[in-house]
């Protein structure tokens, strides 16, 4: 049973966030010598699995003349065409180099699982395109410095789909700390934690499984998020493992300067409040629920909600229209040239992979790639 904690006396506003390409952008608009802003980003897709059928309905909530998804491929032919059929996408390839090849493509989205991120990242790169990769980005720090080594080699855009820091309520988190609205934050707290080891890409190490590269990244981010991508001075982490190897549940510790503080508990084995909140000298901030796609912020009291945009078709996993964000924000970078995201840096990816590594280290967790 999850457990739900009820915060007393809170009042409720409906700040309704504007549908993905509404009236009211999250992003500034580039100026006209920057790019063609009348053309589509057209988008090809990298596997034909859950997540990728739910990027593609994300992406289908914004705009066409904006998105567009002109290519998906997949191992098996068979599966890239069943995909293109339901998601009305014009060509479907049986492989990935044939992906690399299009011409036509100005993104690749990667949502293969993570043992093979870098080959496909460095794949799709050497053939000069821009990626947006799936979160975890690699197995460990070495991977992810051999991929952002390449994106910037082949001088292409490249950001991990860290897709929680482009909701608006991420959005709004931000905006709050900067403006001091909560006075110094001294404390982050966050969990997450999902029964999962009947799913086999959680639980088996040949697959990437554990639970600090599938949950406990969400928490991470959160905290380098807050403490604006600061290293911690201090990691402390302790839990259980499987027997296959990988770890199941953890609790993890981090200083930073000045005495300020974060720990976070993942788990793949029970089911935790999924909540958050970032605690400052002058008020709180909680997110009350789904602390990796939130829709609502209790800010000192007071809820505000947004909302992601409805799906066309079912998703997979909660709230997966709220990618749609996350692929706004690439459009926008490849419309004033940059090749890479401030919201979601290379160096962000780093120090996410840095702490994922001494986190493995402590727990006694080692993948097949550690010694590569």
């Amino acid at each position: 049973m999850m457990l739900v904690f009820v915060l007393r006396h809170t009042v409720k506003t409906d700040a309704v966030a504007p549908p993905c390409g509404g009236e009211r952008p999250l992003w500034p608009a580039p100026t006209p010598n920057q790019c063609q802003s009348n053309m589509a980003t057209r988008w090809g897709i990298c596997s034909a699995g859950k997540i990728s059928h739910d990027f593609t309905v994300a992406l289908k909530t914004l705009p066409p003349g904006d998105h567009q998804v002109v290519a998906v491929a997949a191992r098996k032919l068979e599966n890239a065409q069943e995909f293109a059929k339901k998601h009305s996408i014009p060509r479907a390839y049986g492989g990935y180099e044939e992906l690399a090849k299009d011409p036509d493509i100005d993104v690749v989205y990667i949502g293969v699982i993570h043992p093979y991120h870098l080959s496909t990242c460095l794949l799709f790169m050497n053939a000069k395109k821009n990626v947006l990769c799936e979160k975890p980005l690699a197995m460990n720090t070495k991977e992810v410095k051999q991929i952002l080594a390449s994106a910037k080699k082949n001088d292409v855009f490249f950001m991990e789909a860290v897709w929680t820091r482009f909701f608006p309520a991420s959005v709004e988190i931000r905006r709050l700390l900067a403006q001091g609205e909560i006075g110094e934050v001294k404390m982050v707290r966050s969990e997450f934690g999902v029964p999962l080891h009947h799913v086999p890409r959680a639980v088996q190490k040949e697959l990437g499984g554990g639970t600090m590269l599938d949950l406990g990244i969400y928490c991470l981010q959160l905290t380098c998020m807050v403490y604006n991508g600061e290293k911690p001075e201090s990691i402390q982490a302790t839990g259980t493992c499987l027997d296959t190897g990988v770890d199941d549940t953890e609790v993890v510790t981090l200083k930073f300067s000045n005495n300020r503080m974060a720990v976070f508990i993942s788990s793949s084995d029970i089911e935790l409040p999924n909540d958050a909140v970032i605690v400052g000298t002058k008020g709180t901030i909680r997110i009350p629920e789904h602390m990796w796609c939130p829709t609502s912020l209790v800010v000192n009291g007071k809820e505000t909600k947004y909302p992601v945009p409805e799906p066309y078709l079912p998703l997979n996993f909660i709230n997966s229209t709220g990618m749609c964000y996350e692929a706004e924000e690439v459009r926008q970078c490849l419309l004033k040239g940059l090749k890479e995201s401030s919201v979601m840096s290379h160096a962000d990816s780093l120090l996410l992979a840095e702490v994922e590594d001494e986190v493995r280290r402590q727990m006694g967790v080692v993948y097949s790639q550690d010694s590569q």
